[in-house]
């Protein structure tokens, strides 16, 4: 059954994203949503992870004055839909509150935005939300009218006095982490909103205190995933590329042309990366547009290609993989890793031998580096009878896997060596 199936009645459901904080605490020089994670924005990655979602009819997202453009052009850049941008306030509940706004106030004619019967309210900086848990909190919502995911508390909350001294300290076992995301029917944390105190919307953080003060709504509290943690500092950054890559790098496709030795190759490679690679496809095939089963690799969401060029000096098969990968636009979200791999038949060939060749691809990696594909070259030394085939095979996988998982721009058009 289809999770959005599980909303009984047909409910509507939209999202609230507020983004207009300043990031202080990351010291970073633009705000911490729209720092770049890959080269892409990181709110990016939170809005996807919403919009992929079919029953989430509507995003608005919520950014300040100066950032309505910037956020604008990140949706048409990546080809987000359903997206309405917002004006936010000055405090954190005030941006929500003018999300929420949208809905009710909004004309046909200006907006087509209706008032959804629920709506979860996210973290425009929590960008690993998966579907389980925003499922859980809209069927919590509609039973209780309000719900949010929960996490233990890794440390111990004390309380000081005024003098510095520790004054009391909590049970940790009887406390937990209020996490994003929250949900809500629409009509209940409306009225919250427009019944809490300027002191609510200037100091106040939490959206299920609200319905429970102004509204009497018990929220349900829902365990939520290790995955809902939120970018907060520098480190963050780091973390969550790290969680990204780690993603991209589960999946590669290997191509070849129906060359016999690009063959054997490409199926030796197949089998020992599947030690390295949580998933290998294998294609042997003259490559085109059409190509059916590369059109489904594609809506598989693999970033990774190995093409297997029969002539050490030859690119023309890395050149047609590239415009079939620019074609199908799936490096508009990622970047794509393309390792060009070249054999080298010839047994008294010299480490300088057709470097001349070889130096092509470096130019050609450059230019396609402006298309988010990122181009390495890899040369193996190819005999059928060497009995040591197999140990340069291994030594192939072992760097296929490292330039997939580092995903590294400053080695692009290199070409190494097995």
């Amino acid at each position: 059954m289809e999770p959005g199936n599980l909303l009984c009645g047909g409910a509507s459901v939209a999202a609230v994203l507020p983004a207009g904080g300043s990031g202080e605490r990351l010291g970073a020089a633009v705000p911490k949503q729209f720092c770049a994670l890959l080269g892409r924005p990181l709110i990016s990655y939170t809005v996807r992870a919403l919009e992929r979602i079919r029953w989430i009819s509507d995003i608005v997202v919520v950014v300040s004055l100066e950032n309505i453009e910037t956020m604008k052009s990140i949706i048409e850049k990546y080809g987000h839909k359903r997206i309405t941008v917002v004006e936010g306030g000055i405090t954190r509940h005030r941006s929500i509150f003018n999300g929420l706004k949208i809905f009710p106030e909004s004309k046909p004619s200006s907006c087509p935005l209706q008032k959804p019967e629920v709506v979860i309210i996210h973290d425009a900086v929590r960008p690993f939300v998966e579907e389980d848990i925003l499922l859980k909190v809209v069927l919590a919502a509609k039973e209780h009218g309000a719900a949010g995911a929960i996490r233990p508390l890794v440390s111990t909350v004390v309380a000081s006095s005024a003098d510095g001294s520790l004054d009391h300290s909590l049970e940790r076992a009887r406390y937990r982490a209020s996490e994003m995301p929250q949900a809500f029917l629409f009509d209940i944390i409306y009225q919250a909103y427009h019944q809490c105190t300027d002191y609510d919307l200037d100091y106040g953080t939490e959206c299920l205190h609200l319905a429970l003060k102004y509204c009497k709504t018990n929220a349900k509290l829902i365990e939520g995933s290790p995955d809902l943690w939120k970018v907060t500092y520098k480190r963050d950054l780091y973390a969550a590329e790290s969680v990204i890559k780690d993603d991209l790098s589960q999946q590669v496709c290997v191509t070849t042309d129906m060359k016999e030795d690009a063959v054997q190759l490409g199926f030796l490679l197949h089998e020992t990366l599947k030690s390295e690679v949580k998933q290998v496809k294998g294609i042997s095939v003259f490559l085109c547009k059409n190509d059916n089963r590369l059109q489904n690799i594609f809506l598989g969401q693999c970033y990774n290609f190995i093409c297997i060029n029969a002539k050490k000096s030859d690119i023309k098969e890395t050149q047609q993989l590239v415009d079939i990968l620019e074609n199908a636009r799936i490096s508009v979200l990622h970047p794509v890793v393309l390792i060009s791999v070249h054999l080298n038949i010839s047994e008294n060939m010299s480490f300088s031998s057709g470097i001349e060749e070889l130096a092509a691809i470096k130019e050609f990696a450059r230019e396609v580096k402006k298309k988010n594909i990122l181009v390495y070259g890899l040369l193996i030394h190819y005999n059928k009878d060497d009995p040591k085939l197999q140990e340069t095979i291994n030594s192939a996988a072992t760097i296929i896997s490292a330039l997939i998982k580092d995903r590294n721009p400053e080695l692009i058009g290199q070409m190494l060596v097995a």
